[in-house]
């Protein structure tokens, strides 16, 4: 070291920094990779900060759509990518059920069509999930190709997405900037960007389960507040329906209950093209349906409704199936009075909505459509109990005080007609039957009080067919019912008595030119008896027997006797009589 004249400072002597052995090449070389090496440590430090950066901002928040928007875009940041996906992979392990851009706008995805569900290079990251770096895709043997309107694509980078051992989907970089391959650094970086994506994405859905959850107890309490009370049946089949799909995220969301062998949808929430379906009555039979009958009622997963609905031809009846995906089929559990039916949640294709693992959650709504429908029988029950006591209160005060002062003021009229002058006589006679005739349907009624309500029988079976005849014969025949006929007769007889009364009232149409007819049908001594009266021209010698001989056959089919006479001055008399035991 020197002093410089100049400034009086020391200065180096270049002879002094030579290195005995060592050129001053060498030197420069040295000097050269130990920059280099300064940048590279810089530049890994800027990409780990970069990284930690990226880590930070996809865990921002807890909700799942925004989480796999934000991964995304850090991956292309991080790699310099100009294009990137993330493809969602299904239940199924085999298909993508979901795909996430970025750097392609929405008119360039409507001008490509349908997001891809896994075929080419993007499947082989399902089969095998370990990441894959390419040059040129097209140089690949799975290469797929590209759609038309699809941005061209070279270089590619693929990484695994895992949550907890269990891959959930894939990261697609393409295109690294200035034209470069991805290289092993970017590999690194995005797989380590990948692995805290994954617990970021566990614990979104975490949350969202927790969520769901939450809502599902505040939906429940809503439910059971509403059938605490009076409530309608349909109403609350309803709200079920519309929160089932509200917390599982579905689409569409149905209540199906059984009818016979049919099914009646009484709930149904969903677009405006699915409300015409509320009432309608399906075939319970149907291949779609029937796959919970073949699992022993258990719940039941369609992956694609749509294409199921398309395989079974179901599409021409329900057009709005075409755009249903994952569907969820959970039967009734079964009640107490033998109510049956299903829930069914289906998700729109492509959703990664909660319904997808929702299972569990649809089930616990079935129980609540069961809960509803048997609460809704109990106080269906409830109100006919109600009913039938005052029905038989006010049977009770018909034939207790009514009749008994009927038949009082009757006796009273019997007693007068003795002392009555004979002008007097027939007026009090007729004043008699009259009110012998207000007794018998008084009787009447109060057998039919005690029928419940909207309840077959057959009386009032009876005085429909006897209605029904009432154009054809030009006249309404009489019908007089006595005793218990509804409660006495067996169910096996009454359709063998509706059918004599039917076919002899035929009878009269065609051939008795009557003017006047009456249906007795009585109940003693253990037979009940139907009795057919015309005043019309009788039966003659030349009058065909086929009609006579149907009604012969139908009582020995009872174990009964049928007896045709002629009616006084003139007409015909049927009379059926068959056992009551």
């Amino acid at each position: 070291m020197t002093e410089d004249s100049r400034t009086g400072r020391g200065a180096w002597d270049e002879g002094a920094l030579e290195f005995p052995g060592l050129s001053r090449v060498r030197l420069d070389a040295l000097l050269q990779e130990l920059l280099g090496r300064v940048d590279e440590i810089m530049e890994s430090q800027e990409r780990l900060r970069a990284l930690l950066d990226a880590v930070v901002g996809i865990g921002a928040d807890l909700d799942l759509n925004s989480t796999l928007d934000r991964i995304v875009t850090a991956a292309c940041e991080l790699a310099g990518a100009r294009y990137g996906a993330l493809g969602v992979v299904g239940p199924d392990g085999k298909r993508l059920v979901r795909f996430i851009t970025h750097g392609v706008s929405d008119d360039e995805i409507a001008a490509i069509g349908p997001y891809p569900e896994g075929h080419g290079i993007l499947g082989l990251l399902i089969e095998h999930p370990e990441p894959i770096r390419l040059h040129d895709l097209a140089e690949h043997p799975r290469s797929y190709g590209f759609p038309p309107n699809h941005p061209p694509m070279k270089s590619f980078l693929g990484v695994p997405i895992r949550t907890r051992e269990h891959a959930y989907g894939n990261l697609y970089l393409t295109e690294k900037t200035g034209g470069a391959d991805f290289t092993e650094d970017d590999v690194s970086t995005v797989s380590a960007l990948a692995a805290a994506a994954g617990v970021v994405i566990d614990n979104a859905r975490l949350y969202a389960d927790t969520e769901q959850r939450r809502r599902w107890h505040e939906t429940n309490a809503e439910i059971t507040q509403l059938m605490l009370g009076e409530f309608d049946p349909d109403q609350a089949l309803q709200l079920i329906a519309q929160r089932s799909c509200e917390i599982s995220g579905a689409q569409v969301a149905g209540v199906l209950v059984t009818d016979g062998d049919e099914l009646v949808v009484r709930g149904i929430e969903g677009p405006a093209g699915f409300g015409r379906y509320l009432g309608r009555r399906i075939p319970a039979g149907l291949p779609v349906l029937g796959r919970v009958t073949a699992a022993d009622n258990q719940v039941v997963i369609i992956e694609d409704a749509a294409q199921l609905l398309k395989d079974t031809g179901a599409l021409t009846e329900f057009p709005e199936g075409a755009t249903l995906g994952r569907t969820t089929i959970a039967p009734l559990p079964p009640g107490r009075t033998g109510t049956s039916g299903l829930l069914v949640v289906a998700s729109e294709q492509g959703s990664t909505a909660p319904v997808t693992e929702g299972a569990e959650l649809v089930r616990l709504f079935a129980g609540q459509v069961t809960l509803a429908l048997e609460r809704a029988q109990a106080q269906h029950d409830r109100d006919m109990l109600a009913v039938l006591e005052d029905r038989d209160r006010i049977a009770r005060d018909l034939h207790d005080l009514v009749i008994q002062r009927l038949f009082a003021t009757g006796l009273q009229l019997q007693g007068m007609h003795r002392l009555a002058r004979p002008e007097h006589q027939e007026r009090l006679s007729r004043a008699v039957e009259d009110i012998d005739t207000t007794i018998r349907d008084l009787r009447a009624a109060i057998f039919e009080l005690q029928q419940a309500p909207n309840a077959s029988s057959l009386r009032g079976d009876l005085q429909a067919l006897v209605a029904e005849y009432a154009e054809p014969l030009g006249f309404r025949p009489q019908l007089i019912c006595t005793g218990p006929i509804d409660t006495v007769v067996p169910a096996s007889v009454r359709p063998q008595i509706l059918a004599a009364v039917r076919e002899s009232l035929s009878n009269v149409v065609r051939h008795a030119q009557a003017a006047h007819a009456t249906v007795e049908v009585t109940v003693e001594a253990g037979q009940v008896i139907t009795r057919i009266t015309d005043d019309g021209i009788g039966i003659g010698a030349g009058t065909r027997r086929s009609g006579l001989r149907n009604l012969t056959e139908r009582a020995q089919t009872l174990g009964g006797t049928v007896r045709i006479t002629s009616n006084e001055p003139h007409g015909t008399v049927v009379e059926l009589s068959a056992p009551t035991d």
